[in-house]
């Protein structure tokens, strides 16, 4: 069953926040298309841990003003390139990538030279979406993760004295 917030949130969609089973959500870049999303990752491409491999994934999606307006269990395939699904996303996800060097052909020939894999997000239908207002009420804000391009910053430079009062 999905909803006409669900629906409508699904075709504005171009990022979207997905976490696979406990792990963390990220946001990633997404090609609405015919009521599910499209995602492409992997080397060269954006980081999704885990979404390739799993069969479900927890999608969060934020509305005109860019707050959480609905959140939905979706089933995770795997495109596979030279099929008929991938003949049908894997053009128009190409098209939409931003900064992308080459043509649409060139992008899709990196992305199975490469290892990438492009799969499809479709919402459960037997589960109905969480929407307002039901929606948690923490903001979902985690600590930053720990990283190795952290970089310590030292106290800023003073040309003259200041003044204490």
């Amino acid at each position: 069953m999905t909803s006409a917030v669900l629906d409508e949130a699904l075709k504005k969609a171009a990022l979207a926040w997905i976490s696979v089973g406990d792990g963390p959500a990220l946001a990633l870049w997404v090609l609405p298309l015919d009521g599910s999303l499209i995602v492409v990752s992997g080397p060269g491409e954006q980081f999704a841990p885990g979404l390739a491999e799993a069969s479900r994934a927890t999608v969060r999606l934020r509305g005109d003003s860019g707050g959480l307006i609905v959140i939905t269990e979706a089933t995770v395939s795997r495109l596979v390139p030279g099929g008929t699904e991938w003949n049908e996303a894997a053009p128009q996800l190409a098209a939409k990538r931003l900064n992308a060097s080459g043509t649409a052909d060139d992008v899709m020939a990196r992305w199975v030279t490469d290892g990438c894999v492009v799969v499809r997000l479709t919402p459960v239908a037997e589960q109905a979406p969480v929407e307002r207002p039901n929606l948690p009420s923490e903001s979902g804000a985690a600590e930053p993760r720990e990283t190795p391009a952290r970089v310590e910053t030292r106290r800023p430079f003073r040309l003259h004295k200041v003044k204490r009062r």
